[in-house]
């Protein structure tokens, strides 16, 4: 799962919003239970790099997570009542991918 808005950081936020939003990660981290399989970090300050080597656009990835699940729809199933998407303005996302076995390399 990648986060997708414009995310305050929490050292710019006052006690109060901070500790509700920890809270309400724990709630949902408990709900999946064994799910989690990498609670993953967050992440700012992006640049982007096009093929042309031009600087790109870069999208207001926030941070990562990482699900197991059975399919892409179950893993959507776990999203269901996320912190990230609590704001409900239209700004926010999490995007939801598969992650496809790495190939062998030649040695």
């Amino acid at each position: 799962m990648l986060y997708n808005g414009p995310a305050t950081p929490m050292d710019m936020m006052d006690e109060e919003k901070r500790e509700k939003i920890r809270m309400a990660w724990q709630v949902w981290m408990e709900k999946i239970g064994s799910s989690l399989a990498d609670m993953g970090s967050p992440m700012g300050n992006g640049r982007s790099v096009v093929d042309d080597g031009s600087d790109g656009q870069v999208l207001e990835l926030s941070g990562y997570s990482i699900l197991e699940a059975e399919n892409i729809d179950a893993a959507l199933a776990l999203v269901d009542g996320h912190p990230f998407l609590s704001d409900k303005t239209g700004k926010f996302s999490v995007e939801v991918f598969e992650l496809f076995p790495t190939p062998p390399t030649k040695r």
